[in-house]
């Protein structure tokens, strides 16, 4: 397949009049300068990497926003979260995972990682095949064409001591053993361009003890873990070890470059170093951080010492990679009393928080480099514009970022060319199979 860009973001900068051949999953050349020729696009930029993602919370987006007695906060949330997964049949959560990965496509991103925690039938009894669950996140990314990264998630615990899981808890539960064989059957689940890593839920839920023979038996892989996202975890492990959660997962782990620490929103400025010193990626979910009342990530400060990050859509109340950077760089802007409070350099801020996420989200999910260039994967989003407007490519990402005009009109993960004019191809079956399950689920 041949693709005309009329401005295309390349790997030593923009471009104009670019022509892109795809031979299967990869991209076979990259010419600039080139006379118009094959699917001709607006502007061309890599597809973007969603670094975390609960694909089931999808289901009751918008559906946890009435108060309630007391005081709402994340983990009054929590509770309605367990609620509804406790409901979900293997063809459920599949239907579900479908419409968030069509919509995660359609937003301009190509890759999802699934920190899926989700293993169990709802009576927390194990499914004839163990890797029932996970299989139907695998069906669900073939059915639409993301690429997928699987994390599936060690949850052995209901809180710091250990302490004993709670009911709400029984779909997630594995002890060591039956999870290193849940990874063993995932690793032969993989298509072409598939990843599967793991991840420690968090330290509630994993110990010292867990993290160090989950290193040992699964190393080389991606590492993802829920660390510092509220106050409460904070105090719950000062408590328990007179230490904060970073910090003493630092002192016991080697966190490095494979590593993805999600949220990590209360933060040390001793930490904040610590965390950008070891390479690895902080998970930002600004959406759902804002929708959880979490607080802020410590950015500037981190992006000042060259700290990595990437963005995902969590809980997925909205699917939007726009929306993502865009509360991100507004949260620092509300906090600091300053525009654009993410620009490390002069320039458009837009672009440099889409190259940084870019980045970011590509390591954390053991992706190749993100980029326009022959033998990369086939990985990319044409940004229209109704309007046409004369502007540059930078404009181009600041409007899409911070303005309205802009969405993305087609889109490539792996090749395969699943959104054309704004939608994915499989959209309305999707979105009617997704329907049908969830007011099935509510009606429970």
């Amino acid at each position: 397949m041949e693709i005309f860009a009329e401005r295309a973001l390349l790997p030593d900068g923009w471009a104009e009049n670019v022509a892109v051949v795809l031979e299967g999953s990869r991209i076979a050349s990259v010419t600039p300068g080139a006379a118009p020729a094959g699917l001709r696009v607006g502007c061309l930029v890599p597809g973007m990497a969603n670094l975390h993602s609960h694909a089931f919370q999808r289901g009751f987006s918008g559906l946890t926003e009435a108060r309630g007695p007391g005081r709402d906060s994340f983990w009054t949330w929590r509770e309605m979260m367990y609620r509804f997964a406790l409901t979900l049949d293997p063809e459920e959560a599949e239907a579900i995972a479908a419409m968030a990965q069509v919509e995660m496509l359609e937003a301009g991103y190509a890759r999802v990682g699934e920190f899926h925690y989700l293993h169990h039938a709802p009576d927390g009894t194990a499914h004839a095949d163990p890797a029932e669950m996970s299989a139907r996140i695998f069906a669900a990314a073939e059915e639409t064409g993301i690429a997928l990264t699987h994390l599936p998630v060690f949850y052995a615990h209901g809180g710091f001591g250990p302490a004993p899981a709670v009911e709400g808890q029984r779909r997630f539960l594995h002890g060591r053993d039956a999870f290193l064989r849940l990874v063993e059957a995932c690793d032969g689940m993989r298509r072409e361009g598939d990843v599967v890593g793991y991840a420690p839920h968090s330290l509630r839920a994993a110990s010292a003890e867990d993290l160090a023979v989950l290193a040992e038996a699964l190393p080389d892989r991606p590492v993802h873990i829920h660390v510092a996202e509220q106050v409460k975890e904070v105090d719950d492990c000062l408590a328990f070890c007179g230490r904060r959660p970073v910090e003493y997962l630092m002192d016991m782990a080697e966190v490095g470059p494979r590593w993805c620490l999600i949220h990590a929103t209360h933060l040390t400025a001793e930490e904040v170093s610590g965390i950008a010193a070891s390479g690895a990626v902080a998970g930002l979910c600004p959406v759902t951080e804002a929708n959880l009342g979490d607080g802020f990530f410590p950015a500037p400060d981190f992006l000042a010492q060259d700290g990595r990050f990437g963005i995902g859509t969590d809980s997925n109340v909205r699917i939007s990679l726009a929306e993502e950077l865009r509360v991100l760089e507004y949260g620092q802007r509300l906090i600091h009393r300053e525009r654009n409070a993410l620009a490390a350099e002069q320039g458009s801020t837009g672009e440099q928080l889409f190259l940084r996420a870019l980045a970011g989200g590509a390591q954390a999910t053991g992706a190749d480099a993100p980029q326009i260039a022959p033998g990369a994967a086939a990985d990319l989003a044409a940004l229209e514009d109704p309007l046409g407007l004369d502007v540059t490519g930078p404009q181009m990402l600041d409007r899409w970022i911070f303005g309205r005009d802009l969405a993305v009109g087609e889109l490539w993960a792996q090749g395969r060319h699943v959104v054309t004019g704004g939608r994915h191809r499989a959209r309305d079956a999707v979105a009617a199979r997704y329907a049908k399950v969830v007011n099935r689920v509510l009606a429970r």
